[in-house]
């Protein structure tokens, strides 16, 4: 039996959401390894600088890979509301730009590491103690601006706040198990808890949750992975009227 043109972009969208996640979380591993990722962030530059020396052009190869399997993520975005026959929704429509903006700035904050950070580490390798000093400083505003401005502060929020919308619109309409949205709502809720880790980077003793970072990224990626696997699964209901009848008037009045 055909599939509906509605239906094909449902198990389309669905699969890049879990793909684009898996792929992201095998390069995140292999950051880890190589480069105790995402810890080494915190780390002065006379310690990540080195670090990067000695990963090599491996090393620069896995934020690339690492950057492009996160950049994936914007594909699915932009595709969602159709997916779901939402297209008209105006909050979801802004959640939507809220969302494929977080992902370019997350792409921006992983690629410095493949065009910015490079330079900055081979000439820290050979510089004397004046060009070392010199280095330290611009490593430190590049990271504060690419890294834990744009990628982290910025690209975190907005698509925690992408996040919170689809979660809620899944509760509402139940076009998705609605444990899918309830647990949305919970991994962006402790996701969020990240930000201390990231104000404190400017506002000394701004407070920290330690596991915040790791339980919040951790638990949006697989929440990310069983989006895309439900849409996979429900692909058939996604795009049926009687769906699409059901989910609009349970929608009005979100925006």
């Amino acid at each position: 039996m055909k599939t509906s043109p509605s239906t094909q972009l449902c198990i389309a969208t669905g699969g890049l959401f879990a793909l684009s996640a898996l792929a992201f979380a095998a390069a995140a591993t292999v950051l880890s390894v190589m480069f105790d990722w995402p810890d080494v962030l915190r780390e002065p530059a006379e310690v990540v600088l080195p670090a990067f020396t000695a990963g090599g052009p491996a090393l620069i190869w896995a934020w690339f890979a690492a950057a492009w399997t996160y950049g994936l993520l914007a594909i699915p975005v932009l595709l969602l509301p159709a997916a779901l026959g939402l297209q008209g929704n105006p909050a979801l429509k802004v959640a939507t730009y809220a969302g494929a903006a977080s992902v370019l700035l997350s792409l921006i904050g992983f690629l410095r590491w493949v065009f910015v950070v490079p330079a900055l580490a081979s000439t820290y390798a050979t510089g004397d103690g004046q060009t070392q000093a010199a280095v330290s400083a611009a490593w430190t505003a590049q990271h504060q601006f690419g890294g834990a401005l744009l990628g982290e502060h910025l690209g975190q929020l907005l698509v925690i706040g992408w996040s919170v919308v689809v979660s809620i619109m899944i509760l509402r309409s139940g076009i998705l198990p609605r444990w899918i949205g309830a647990a949305g709502l919970a991994t962006s809720s402790v996701y969020l808890l990240n930000q201390g880790d990231i104000l404190a980077t400017a506002v000394p003793g701004f407070p920290v949750w330690d596991l915040a970072g790791l339980l919040g990224s951790t638990g949006w990626g697989l929440w990310i992975a069983a989006l895309g696997i439900t849409m996979l699964i429900k692909r058939s209901a996604a795009g049926s009227p009687a769906t699409a009848a059901h989910v609009l008037p349970a929608l009005h009045g979100i925006a």
